[in-house]
Parts: C-alpha cells; sequence; structure tokens
C-alpha cells in the first residue's frame, strides 16, 4: 500500500514524457535457472536495445530523462513487487542476471541460481554498487551461503536507508 501511489503516478509520467510502454518487461534467469518475465518501469528509449548492459553514466544517451530519475531513486524496480507476489523473486537475494550472462556462469558462480532471486541484496547496499553485478558475485555468493531472516531484514533498512539517502537522484534529472 505504501508504494500504490508510485505504482499509479509513475507510469503515467513515464507515458507523458516519453513516448512507448510504461512498463519494461525482460526475460532473467531464477531460482534453479528458470527464466521468468521481470518487470520494471522503463527507463530507457523504445528502441534502445533489450539485452545489454545496464547505463551506468547519468548522461547515458539511451535513457530518459525521467529514466533517469527513477534509476537513481530505484523507483524502477517497484513493479517487481508483482515478481515476488507471482513468486518469481524475493525481496533480498541475488539479483536475476539475463540468460546471455548467465549462459558465461561457471560452476561456483551457478550457485547464485540456488535461491530465488531478489529486488534488492547485498551487492546493491555495498560499495561495489557502482561496479557491474556480474562483476561481483562474491556478494551473492556470501548471501547464498549465509541467508538469514535477520540478514533479510538488515539488507532491507540498508537499502531503505540507501535510496532515501541518495540526493543525486533529482539533481541528475534536473541537469
Amino acid at each position: 500500500l505504501i508504494f500504490l501511489p508510485f505504482l499509479l503516478f509513475v507510469p503515467l509520467l513515464i507515458k507523458l514524457t516519453s513516448p512507448g510502454p510504461a512498463y519494461f518487461r525482460q526475460t532473467r534467469i531464477g531460482k534453479g535457472g528458470k527464466p521468468f518475465e521481470m518487470l520494471k518501469f522503463r527507463t530507457m528509449h523504445v528502441d534502445a536495445p533489450k539485452y545489454s548492459v545496464s547505463p551506468k553514466p547519468h548522461d547515458d544517451p539511451r535513457l530518459t530523462r525521467i529514466g533517469r530519475l527513477l534509476r537513481r531513486s530505484s523507483v524502477d524496480e517497484l513493479p517487481q513487487l508483482f515478481n515476488v507476489l507471482r513468486g518469481d523473486m524475493s525481496v533480498v537475494g541475488p539479483r536475476p542476471e539475463m540468460p546471455f550472462i548467465v549462459d558465461r556462469y561457471d560452476a561456483i558462480i551457478r550457485q547464485r541460481l540456488t535461491v530465488k532471486p531478489g529486488m534488492t541484496g547485498l551487492w546493491q547496499i555495498s560499495h561495489a554498487r557502482e561496479e557491474d553485478i556480474h562483476e561481483n558475485v562474491d556478494f551473492d555468493l556470501y548471501y547464498v551461503e549465509n541467508a538469514s531472516i535477520t540478514m533479510d531484514l538488515v539488507i532491507v533498512l540498508l537499502t531503505v536507508f540507501s535510496v532515501l539517502r541518495d540526493d543525486k537522484a533529482l539533481v541528475d534529472y534536473l541537469s
């Protein structure tokens, strides 16, 4: 219920500021290597490649103006609550990856697939957040080996604090 205003208002904002659908759907790999359709708010222009690495710089031309704000504030991730309700994802866990990245996993990295992927996780609250997730699997492997309710609660709280203290989102949008 807390996120309901965002789930209603953001799609309208996306539609008013950029042609194309408000939601972005992409096949990701979940627990046990099972593919599922992940849902996000669309942050890139419609003609941007659907399967490529995520944009890093705030001025990446693939991002829409509102998309920059949604990414920096992590609001683009909120539709994944529907993935959680469907049972494809958990609130906390390793981030789900795209099939072409999972195809390159070795036996050790495949351990990420032994738990449901999450909306947030250790990597998201770490200093390594600025680097590509598939380059930092140690956080996910640690989570897989040490998952607990207490760890999940701490990760959720730290995620909330991390999102709330990031004051660069609005600055990026206005620039």
